[in-house]
């Protein structure tokens, strides 16, 4: 899927920290959706096939990646003997979801890259939703957000859940941006310039590691979107409040403060020219 290498080694002018150059293979289909998956046999097959439904019925040339972050069960298996629309990326071992984003976001060859989690939480006409104003050029990058006024859920969340989500809100708007203020909501589309220029710069491996995408964002001058989008099933995500919540204002800090004000203007040489994609949508 990806076909990369080294092209040259250069150090921005205020920083020290060696920046590698690839030249990547242009996109050659029009939307990846990938989705990092760890211990998640149980219900990523019924995933999988919910997602190709909804996609199988509009005119996108699609596929499906799936990003193993060193599961311990059978979800590796899972994409086997499935068609080529789906397949899956298996990490050697468990990192965290960032990692597994940034790796699928490396590797993806779609003209646009999305991410969502592995319960399709969203409702998933906000997918097609951004994946049109990237498509039309309305911007770059769209960040899906539970806090815009036209969001409605249908599915509630445990108090302790919505309590912590106001708090970590609150917190990262006072550090990492007061405009894209739902920075953990699990929908994100990117084109691929755009994916590739923030992820072959992020550092997160863990759940913070939206904020740190937001950071950069920002810092690069990429141009976003945000689009509501609506609960629809109860989140069920590995993350532990007792277990993640102090690792995650860490890793925030760590973004805020630790020597963003060096990031590259550029990292990726310019992709070559992508195929005029074609629409098989009815006019």
């Amino acid at each position: 899927m990806l076909h990369s290498r080294p092209t040259a080694i250069q150090r921005h002018p205020r920083s020290s920290r060696p920046l590698l150059l690839r030249q990547f293979a242009p996109a050659d289909h029009e939307l990846t959706v990938l989705i990092p998956a760890y211990n998640e046999q149980g219900r990523l097959g019924p995933t999988l096939a919910q997602l190709e439904r909804f996609l199988d019925n509009t005119a996108i040339d699609y596929r499906i990646l799936v990003i193993d972050d060193g599961s311990q069960d059978e979800t590796a298996a899972i994409t086997d003997d499935r068609g080529y629309r789906l397949s899956t990326l298996r990490l050697p071992g468990h990192r965290g979801k960032g990692a597994a984003v940034r790796a699928g976001m490396l590797a993806a060859t779609g003209a646009v890259v999305a991410f969502t989690d592995a319960d399709l939480p969203y409702d998933l006409q906000s997918l097609i939703q951004g994946y049109e104003y990237i498509r039309d050029g309305r911007c770059e990058i769209v960040f899906g957000a539970r806090d815009l006024g036209e969001v409605v859920a249908q599915a509630s969340r445990r108090l302790s859940r919505r309590v912590s989500t106001v708090l970590f809100r609150y917190f990262v708007s006072s550090l990492i941006s007061r405009d894209v203020t739902d920075t953990q909501c699990g929908l994100k589309l990117f084109a691929r310039k755009a994916a590739l220029n923030i992820f072959l710069q992020t550092t997160v491996d863990g759940f913070a590691f939206d904020a740190e995408v937001v950071y950069l964002t920002h810092q690069l001058n990429i141009s976003y979107c945000r689009i509501p989008v609506s609960l629809i099933n109860e989140y069920s995500s590995s993350l532990s409040l007792s277990r993640d919540a102090l690792p995650m204002v860490r890793d925030v800090l760590k973004v805020r403060y630790s020597g963003w004000k060096s990031i590259a203007k550029m990292v990726v040489h310019d992709l070559p020219a992508e195929p005029a994609f074609t629409s098989r949508r009815a006019a």
